[in-house]
């Protein structure tokens, strides 16, 4: 939270959402650096007018002068109801940095009581400070450019013209639904039983019980100590723009250590995201992966962010004769062809492809973008098709059954299999987007700047969220329908999958054919299944 307007991918991505369309970079800035926006300085919309105090980011002040955009009588402050009054239209719903400020400057926060401390400015108890509807601000984000319409299709609004005007993020284009995506799930409709994975707390519902654990201590470090508080860590899953940083802000005063525990904190909460369940079914294996959050897995900003699966298949010597979702750290390579990559894809239609002279299909232009192209990440409990579609939140290219909260995916084994170790990793950027931010930039120098510090960070390093391992079992190699047999329909497998000698460039079907396991199917292979099936 503090750093969101030092990160230097934020101002990479911030520079081509201008370039694509005017102005746009406003809506960024009014989350990334609220009190900037606030005092006027997110004109120009690249940040160039920011002091160094915008650079903090959503300081302690940001947070605790909001007001509940929806006045509640009896519960929220008296002052509250005047300050709503005066919004035409007020927000319909949390998102897209729609905050609503005390014009003064009264800090709010959750207690009634402060037991005697003087705080040293004006302050009211807040009922709101406990909602997710607070969190919702910034985690709902939508393009208002474009107009839903009854097929779920995404047209140009009227420009130069109002359009909207109650703001319904609902009717715009989606880019996060973060608090959407929590709002109808389990945890928001009556709690779940994490077993304290979270912290102490054994039954988490709102963004705080995960992301705010309970703590002891005293607020803003003085008055009396208190059981009740509420962490301020906002641990997430950006375990790498810390190093970016440090590197960037030498001489801003930054404590060191502090960014470093942010980071560790970080790879803790990734590394409680998700569980792993492993099962061998014959010749394949199925890895299902959990979703152990309160919202989609992965969730946030779309563009760069991924999650994948890693199976390594062990002889045993426990060498690795297989190996699927392969990356390599040195280039930042992802072999995608052949394994599970979770993540969600925009794109261009037609019609606004041919507007902006761009191709058909996906793109990194966010700022343009008006269509979902893939969006198989994993949903959370609680989870219903009807519910998701309304929040446009709903699966594309992939199919989740309503309540089901976990993917499977299957792996073949090849000959020799004896134990398998499975992971699933995390990271923030992928290399395409990276290189994209770099290549695409016509305006400044922050495209390079991001992709210098890329390079010299190990380039946004995975982080491994979960792993397991199981023993095989004895399997019939060749057996390629999985009937149990090896006879004359595997050998018709067999010769669709001939390839030629190159490494990695068999489909995962093929693969129970590739019994040296070196990456294509040939004359060896088919000696193999020969002796297969005379055994």
């Amino acid at each position: 939270m503090a750093q969101s307007a030092r990160d230097p991918l934020f101002y990479a991505c911030l520079t081509i959402a201008n370039q694509d369309a005017a102005f746009a970079g406003d809506i960024c800035l009014r989350c990334h650096t609220p009190g900037g926006w606030l005092s006027g300085r997110s004109t120009p919309t690249d940040g160039s007018s920011l002091s160094s105090l915008d650079l903090d980011g959503v300081s302690c002040s940001v947070c605790h002068r909001m007001v509940d955009p929806v006045f509640k009588p009896g519960v929220s402050p008296p002052r509250d109801e005047a300050i709503i009054a005066a919004i035409n239209p007020p927000p319909l719903v949390p998102g897209s940095g729609n905050f609503v400020m005390d014009p003064v400057d009264v800090r709010r926060g959750p207690y009634a009581d402060l037991q005697g401390v003087n705080p040293g400015h004006l302050w009211s108890p807040s009922p709101f400070h406990r909602s997710p509807e607070l969190c919702g601000t910034c985690h709902d984000v939508s393009n208002p450019l474009y107009e839903r319409q009854p097929d779920d299709t995404y047209v140009l609004g009227p420009l130069n013209q109002a359009h909207n005007p109650e703001q319904n993020q609902y009717r715009m284009f989606p880019l996060e639904r973060t608090y959407s995506e929590w709002l109808h799930s389990d945890f928001a409709k009556r709690g779940v039983d994490m077993g304290a994975r979270y912290g102490a707390q054994q039954v988490v519902s709102t963004c705080q019980d995960c992301h705010m654990p309970v703590a002891s201590g005293k607020g803003c470090s003085f008055g009396v100590s208190r059981d009740d508080l509420r962490g301020h860590d906002f641990a997430g899953g950006n375990a790498w723009v810390q190093d970016m940083i440090l590197n960037l802000y030498p001489d801003s005063g930054l404590n060191t250590e502090y960014l470093h525990e942010g980071k560790e904190r970080a790879v803790s909460m990734l590394r409680r995201a998700c569980s792993l369940e492993l099962s061998q079914e014959g010749n394949q294996v199925n890895v299902r992966v959990v979703n152990e959050t309160g919202h989609k897995l992965p969730t946030g900003y779309p563009e760069g962010r991924r999650m994948w699966i890693n199976v390594q298949v062990l002889d045993e010597e426990l060498d690795v004769i297989r190996e699927y979702g392969h990356y390599d750290g040195a280039t930042a390579d992802l072999a995608v062809y052949d394994t599970k990559v979770y993540e969600i894809k925009l794109g261009l239609d037609a019609a606004v492809a041919a507007l902006v002279n761009l191709p058909v299909g996906e793109s990194f232009h966010f700022a343009l973008n008006n269509v979902v192209v893939k969006d198989n990440r994993i949903p959370p409990r609680g989870f219903t098709n009807a519910a998701y579609r309304n929040v446009q939140a709903m699966p594309v290219a992939e199919r989740y059954d309503d309540g089901q909260y976990w993917d499977d995916s299957r792996f073949r084994l090849p000959l020799g299999a004896h134990s398998i170790r499975v992971s699933v990793h995390y990271q923030t950027a992928s290399k395409e987007y990276v290189t994209f931010l770099r290549d695409e930039n016509r305006t400044n120098d922050d495209g390079q700047v991001l992709y210098d510090q890329w390079e010299l960070t190990e380039k946004s390093p995975p982080v491994e969220m979960s792993d397991a391992t199981i023993a095989i079992m004895p399997f019939a190699g060749g057996d390629a329908d999985g009937d149990g047999r090896i006879d004359g329909a595997d050998y018709g497998g067999f010769a669709t999958c001939m390839t030629p000698p190159m490494a990695g460039s068999i489909d995962l079907d093929c693969v129970e054919f590739d019994f040296d396991a070196d990456g294509d199917v040939d004359l060896y292979d088919f000696g193999q299944l020969q002796q297969a099936f005379s055994d």
